[in-house]
Formats: structure tokens, C-alpha cells, sequence
């Protein structure tokens, strides 16, 4: 009997070890900093990792192919960029000016790989029209 119970208790130490990796290697793979275009260009520390990056689309030089799943824009900061090139379904809502959120990491050349395009939402759906509807009734 001492025998069998040795056995359960090592197996289940077997399995507890390989859990507790496997939730580790998850969430360490699944975490991304999430920080600003000038926060990014002025400090190497997110260089070499995969982090979501917020600014504002540029007034020009965006390039969308929406039939090639790509966009090529530079993503503006309070006083620097990001030249960003993506590679997927450009969402409806983006265009220059707007702002976004990307996801990816900086590849040799300097430039932003994204793997992921958010668009905020457009000002329209918050702020003065809901003042003006509280205002209406």
C-alpha cells in the first residue's frame, strides 16, 4: 500500500511541475508592454521585444493596399515617430489622422513590424454628442 501511494504522490508532483510550466511559459509568451511612440523611441529597454505602441496616424505618407492585407505609415508621438509597416486586414476606421494601436516589435532596420492594427474609436461616438442627447431630454 505504501508502495502504490509513493507512486500517486510522485505522479502527481510530475503533473504539477508540468502545469505550473505550462502556465508560466503562457503568460510570459502573452505579456506586451503597452506604451507611447516617444516613450519607445527614447528608451532601447522595448527594442528587442514585442510591445503595443498608441499614437496618431501621420497626415501623409500612409500607403494602404487593402489587397495585399498591408499599410505603411509612420505612427506619430508628441515629438517623435515610428515608421510602422503591417501585415493583415486594415480595419475600416483607419486613415491619416486617426489614432491606433499597434502590435509587433522593431525589426534590424528600425522599422515597427505589426502584427496587429487597432483603431480607436472616433471622437463622434464620445464627448459632445452625449452631452448633447443629456441636453435633449
Amino acid at each position: 500500500m505504501n508502495h502504490l501511494r509513493s507512486k500517486f504522490i510522485v505522479a502527481g508532483l510530475i503533473m504539477t511541475a508540468c502545469l505550473s510550466y505550462l502556465v508560466f511559459a503562457g503568460v510570459q509568451g502573452g505579456w506586451v508592454y503597452y506604451v507611447d511612440v516617444d516613450d519607445f523611441t527614447q528608451g532601447i529597454e522595448y527594442h528587442d521585444q514585442r510591445v503595443r505602441l498608441c499614437g496618431k496616424v501621420a497626415d501623409e505618407d500612409v500607403t494602404v493596399k487593402p489587397a495585399q492585407l498591408s499599410a505603411v505609415f509612420p505612427l506619430l508621438g508628441n515629438t517623435t515617430q515610428v515608421n510602422v509597416v503591417y501585415h493583415g486586414i486594415v480595419p475600416d476606421l483607419f486613415k491619416p489622422g486617426s489614432e491606433v494601436v499597434v502590435e509587433g516589435k522593431l525589426d534590424e532596420q528600425g522599422i515597427f513590424q505589426a502584427t496587429i492594427l487597432l483603431t480607436k474609436c472616433a471622437s463622434k461616438y464620445t464627448g459632445d454628442h452625449t452631452e448633447r442627447m443629456e441636453e435633449k431630454s
